[in-house]
């Protein structure tokens, strides 16, 4: 090297080092400021008695191939198509004038955004309430979360196609269900395998505990709620296709027999899939049979009218995001700021009465703890996770000040089951739950 090159390099020493200072010292600067505290706040309440009238379909969604797999971090594998065509099923329920509209889709979460177009694009039908779920496979297409923490921690890079593909599809469906109401009666069932089940972050041990809604009309079923908490995450990381995992499989067994199955996920933020013997896509299989065969030993009851329809919508303010648990000790800050820079301000938790079931609607992922907790403050009988937005996982306070559990993977403080919990219990009291 030169002796005019050595000189030009140590001239610029100093300068690279001040670059590089100051950009530590701006990542360093706490910019999330403080969030104020407010009360819980009602969007919407309605609740009706009488005969029930339900329709439902499903419809593929059409992700923009080639698309990142959503899931587990980067970097993200590229899928060029499907395994098995994710998809998305729903199911419109009406009382009278009062209609409630359920769509689940075939992805990991649904983030703000997403949850407003399909309410958007669904307007012309004149629903009520449009409630939207995830099944939180772990394998489906990615690009739909514009929020840099999620594309960084699975989501991939935000891309308008891949959330007008999820949105397009959800509408469809809800217009197909619209489309195809029909009288029904309401059935309940309830079965448990605690063997499909654990812990992965120790605690309360999941019950794998089902519940079976069937809304059966003149010719048959016309639609199935299975209601279950396990993490769909059986399908072989960084395949090159696109994969509903076991709650695809579980859907589409429930479906030989007639109607339209939605899997709904509960309190499974610390709840994993057990299921020895097998390995691939035929571990995948081999445990959506398991449960389907534990759907079928649900034998569902014809519930006694008079029967309820009724839902709650509730704004909840979050407490600021925390990135103490997430992030060494010099890089909270940063940390802190990338989370409050991914994070609205507010988030929306409900309530769904059907009938003798009385179910929470939460925005992440709770754990058992923590939905066992929500379920105690609420007279709730269950509590469904993945609703109508993504807040990330939910723990209790306890165990996030303790530093276990899911708190780790928890973006929030010990307050955010709190807050949560306030909405809920505004929620439950609107949509009429037994308290």
């Amino acid at each position: 090297m030169s002796t005019s090159w050595r000189h030009r390099l140590r001239s610029l020493l100093p300068l690279t080092l001040l670059t590089i200072g100051s950009a530590y010292a701006l990542a360093s600067w706490n910019w999330c400021g403080r969030w104020p505290e407010e009360a819980p706040t009602l969007l919407g309440r309605a609740r009706a008695e009488g005969p029930w009238k339900a329709g439902a379909a499903k419809v593929a969604l059409a992700p923009p191939y080639p698309v990142a797999v959503a899931g587990y971090g980067l970097p993200l594998p590229e899928a060029s198509g499907a395994g098995l065509p994710p998809q998305a099923r729903a199911v419109v329920l009406a009382v009278g004038e009062l209609k409630v509209g359920l769509v689940s889709l075939e992805l990991m979460l649904v983030p703000d955004p997403l949850v407003a177009a399909v309410r958007e694009r669904s307007a012309p039908l004149g629903l009520n309430a449009v409630l939207v779920v995830a099944t939180h496979t772990h394998s489906s297409f990615g690009g739909y979360d514009a929020r840099l923490a999620s594309q960084l921690a699975g989501t991939g890079r935000y891309r308008e196609d891949s959330l007008k593909a999820a949105a397009v599809g959800a509408s469809e469906a809800l217009a197909q269900a619209a489309s195809r109401l029909t009288d029904v009666t309401l059935e309940v069932g309830e079965a448990r395998e605690p063997g499909l089940v654990r812990s992965r972050s120790g605690g309360d041990v999941p019950e794998g505990a089902l519940t079976r809604v069937v809304l059966r009309g003149t010719q048959g079923p016309v639609a199935e709620l299975l209601h279950f908490a396990s993490h769909p995450t059986l399908v072989p990381r960084k395949r090159d296709v696109v994969d509903p995992d076991w709650p695809g499989r579980l859907s589409q067994l429930r479906e030989a027999t007639g109607g339209v199955t939605l899997m709904l996920q509960g309190a499974a933020g610390n709840a994993s899939a057990v299921w020895e013997g097998a390995e691939g896509l035929e571990k995948v299989a081999g445990y959506a049979k398991a449960v389907a065969e534990l759907a079928g030993k649900a034998e569902p009851v014809a519930a006694e009218g008079p029967l309820a329809l009724g839902y709650a919508r509730v704004s909840v303010a979050l407490p600021r995001p925390d990135a103490s648990r997430l992030a060494p000790g010099y890089a909270r800050a940063a940390g802190d700021n990338l989370l409050c820079a991914s994070s609205a301000r507010t988030v929306e938790v409900g309530a769904l009465t059907l009938g003798p079931l009385h179910w929470l609607l939460m925005p992440g992922e709770p754990t058992v703890q923590a939905g066992s907790a929500l379920a105690r403050r609420t007279g709730a009988s269950g509590v469904l996770g993945l609703v109508d937005g993504y807040v990330g996982y939910v723990e209790t306070p306890e165990r996030v000040e303790a530093r276990e559990g899911e708190s780790r993977r928890q973006y929030f403080g010990p307050r955010l089951l709190e807050r949560l919990g306030d909405g809920a219990e505004l929620a439950a009291r609107e949509a009429g739950f037994p308290h």
